[in-house]
């Protein structure tokens, strides 16, 4: 997956990580529980004679497996998606917990599963300290995890005799020091999670960068170059509209020459304003085609629309210029326009090259004009 398909929203993002995280780690843990069932089970004195709960646990640590693997987070979730995934994925998680739980002090009570009690017990240690390191991210949800996994044996050894003393006092210990660990634990997570939303704002800002004009703050060839042939695809694959208007600005090296490239520069960026007042639907691609030539992208716009549209532009071009510096500065623009045909055989290329031609024509006629690409 690219950045740019990662959620862009801070709490999206975290929800997306958190999901990823929570769905990796837990692919492996049901086959963990699975497979200690099974050695308590084959490991206690007779395995035959318990067949029927030995059955019992394999079904049901072999059902929280298939619950895991099965579980697939969505592909493209809104937030309330991501949320109602990992509410689902805990539920799994915490019905394991207190199966294994259980089992635990069954295995402590039954008389013929006593040889596989240290079994048992080293699992609900390996399964619980898992829990501490690896679902620290929801605090609350791994304590109850924790708590499901060491209550029903911890209430077992208590009720034994003296001989179990000592194994229930170091569970208890080690339980503490789980609960430290895990409080830890969830604020590396939160610090990671951070600096990893720190990064991908980083790349996205820098990657935004690269694709803006610096001067105009609209889109540059580079974008262009990426978003013209797309749009030109989607159009044919959708038999929908694409007008793309190409404009110079006249006779800009004047500009320059006689005001200095201060003025110029303040004229290129008054054009952009002046482009972002007329052109501003959302979906419209605003460009700084290089110089002092720009590109607006429109698409479901008919060339009947964006002829309208653009001729407007031109004649508040013209009449009204730009006010810059104190000074009035007339300013006209040559503009070529089109929209994408069944003609060009579905290429960008095509396409340009007949606006193009347009816009040169518009320049030939004597500037100040808007000339439509023929086709």
């Amino acid at each position: 997956m690219t950045d740019a398909d990662l959620p862009h929203s801070p709490e999206r993002f975290c929800l997306w990580r958190e999901v990823q995280d929570t769905r990796t780690r837990t692919r492996l843990g049901g086959a963990f529980y699975l497979i200690a069932w099974l050695l308590c089970w084959l490991f206690s004195a007779a395995p035959l004679q318990h067949l029927g709960a030995g059955l019992a646990g394999s079904a049901f640590f072999g059902l929280m497996l298939a619950a895991r693997l099965l579980h697939h987070p969505p592909a493209a979730g809104t937030e309330a998606e991501l949320q109602r995934w990992l509410d689902r994925h805990w539920g799994v998680i915490l019905m394991s917990s207190i199966g294994w739980g259980l089992a635990h002090a069954w295995v402590l009570l039954t008389a013929g599963f006593q040889p596989a009690s240290l079994i048992a017990t080293l699992a609900t240690v390996a399964f619980s300290t898992a829990m501490a390191f690896n679902f620290a991210m929801r605090r609350r949800r791994a304590a109850l995890a924790i708590f499901l996994l060491y209550l029903p044996g911890l209430a077992t050894l208590a009720l034994g005799d003296d001989s179990t003393r000592a194994e229930l006092v170091t569970l208890v210990f080690y339980l503490s020091y789980l609960i430290l660990v895990m409080n830890r634990t969830h604020h590396e997570y939160g610090t990671m999670l951070a600096l990893e939303l720190q990064l991908l704002e980083q790349r996205q800002r820098l990657d935004t960068l690269s694709r803006t004009d610096g001067l105009t703050q609209l889109g540059n060839r580079y974008q262009f170059n990426n978003l013209f042939p797309a749009m030109c695809a989607n159009a044919q694959r959708h038999g929908s509209e694409l007008s793309l208007l190409l404009m110079d600005i006249d006779f800009f090296k004047r500009i320059n020459d006689e005001h200095g490239h201060s003025m110029g520069d303040a004229c290129l960026r008054a054009f952009g304003e002046r482009m972002r007042a007329f052109f501003r639907r959302d979906s419209d691609a605003l460009l700084r085609l290089g110089g002092e030539e720009f590109g607006v992208l429109m698409p479901d716009t008919s060339l009947e629309q964006a002829r309208q549209l653009a001729e407007q532009f031109r004649e508040d071009l013209a009449n009204q210029g730009f006010q810059l510096g104190g000074q009035h500065l007339p300013v006209t623009a040559s503009l070529g326009l089109g929209c994408f045909h069944e003609r060009d055989g579905g290429s960008a290329e095509a396409f340009f090259k007949r606006v193009d031609d347009a816009l040169y024509r518009a320049k030939a006629l004597g500037r100040d004009r808007l000339e439509l690409a023929e086709g």
